[in-house]
């Protein structure tokens, strides 16, 4: 697997003028890329012979509050030829941040940016369809965020209250046995008589 500087090497001509740096990072190679050349380094990690990292396998954001950069988006990569792994990380300032979408490269990233967007507040330029993922549509504020309240004030929602009656259930629990052949104690005891 190469390391991170033999990564940098190998992008710096690919990339021209970007800033590429060594994470330092202990358990894999990381990369730190300027948000405006996010795109074309991640480009060229996906099309240059010997680097052919062609997996967005997982993506994220950590929040350094009350620290500046105060987010920074991390992309997971692999490599299936190589195999080899590969860590991106992206600094974003507390007012501003945006960085562009990566969907033209990996499609994978359709997903995993709207979920960082959902719980992070990362907006994602050009993504198109930036939705709450796993919180509700009417949902206040991104909960991944440090500064986010602890104590959350909203009145719990009920939107389908379930509708079988006492006896509705029994009959599917008694059906569910009937079909299944048993209640299961009974078919325990026949296999140890």
């Amino acid at each position: 697997m190469p390391d991170a500087a033999a990564i940098v090497a190998a992008l710096a001509p690919a990339v021209p003028g970007a800033r590429l740096e060594d994470g330092q990072a202990l358990d894999q190679p990381t990369i730190v890329v300027p948000r405006e050349h996010l795109v074309p380094a991640c480009r060229a990690l996906r099309d240059q012979p010997g680097l052919r990292f062609d997996v967005l396998a997982d993506m994220t954001a950590v929040d350094r509050w009350p620290g500046e950069p105060r987010f920074e988006v991390v992309y997971h990569l692999l490599s299936t030829s190589a195999p080899a792994r590969l860590r991106l990380e992206v600094a974003l300032d507390r007012d501003d941040a945006h960085v562009p979408t990566v969907r033209g490269v990996w499609e994978s990233a359709g997903w995993l940016e709207r979920e960082v967007w959902d719980l992070f507040g990362v907006v994602f330029d050009g993504h198109g369809d930036l939705r709450r993922l796993l919180m509700p549509e009417d949902w206040d504020g991104h909960p991944l965020r440090k500064d986010y309240p602890v104590q959350i004030r909203m009145k719990p929602k009920v939107y389908a209250p379930l509708q079988v009656t006492e006896a509705e259930f029994h009959a599917q629990i008694e059906k569910d046995r009937t079909v299944r052949g048993g209640t299961g104690l009974e078919r325990g005891r026949e296999k140890k008589g």
